[in-house]
């Protein structure tokens, strides 16, 4: 019996360790509870207070100075339509001066694109970000389907949408 005992006492031991061991969005699968500083410098944008009901959320973390960041930035604006009913949001904790300038280098406001300044640095600690750019996807119910690091086609991340 002691051994049985010791038994499920290590297994319930390793189990909730392991579960510790996940990165936070693995262990929550909802968005991060980021505060984003918008380009007009003043508006804070609660994330999770923000998101557009029935639509599917697409998060990509940034870096302005990041080519493969530009590229993805340039591929999805050139595919915009295919991203309708999408709500798309961009974020970086770099420099203000610099995400406001790539917002407005790529005009991402008349795309309807989100873009802000993690102010908190949540996001990169709640992915555990190793590449830029990252990508993260939630169907309309804000459940994670999937992330990425690192450049990803677009028929690759409509197809995750399953588009």
């Amino acid at each position: 019996m002691k051994y049985v005992v010791a038994f499920f006492m290590l297994l319930i031991f390793n189990t909730s360790a392991s579960a510790q061991d996940k990165p936070m969005y693995l262990q929550q699968r909802t968005p991060p509870p980021s505060v984003l500083l918008l380009t007009d410098s003043t508006t804070k944008w609660h994330l999770k207070a923000k998101l557009e009901k029935d639509k599917p959320l697409f998060i990509m973390f940034f870096s302005p100075e990041c080519d493969h960041c530009q590229h993805e930035t340039e591929a999805l604006i050139k595919n915009i339509q295919k991203f309708k009913g999408i709500q798309i949001v961009m974020a970086t904790t770099m420099p203000f001066g610099a995400m406001k300038a790539f917002a407005a280098q790529y005009k991402l406001a008349r795309y309807g694109i989100t873009v802000g300044k993690d102010i908190a640095y949540t996001m990169p600690a709640y992915y555990e970000m190793k590449n830029l750019p990252y990508l993260a996807f939630y169907d309309k119910n804000k459940k994670l389907i999937s992330t990425f690091e690192g450049s990803m086609g677009i028929p690759s991340i409509l197809k995750v949408f399953g588009r």
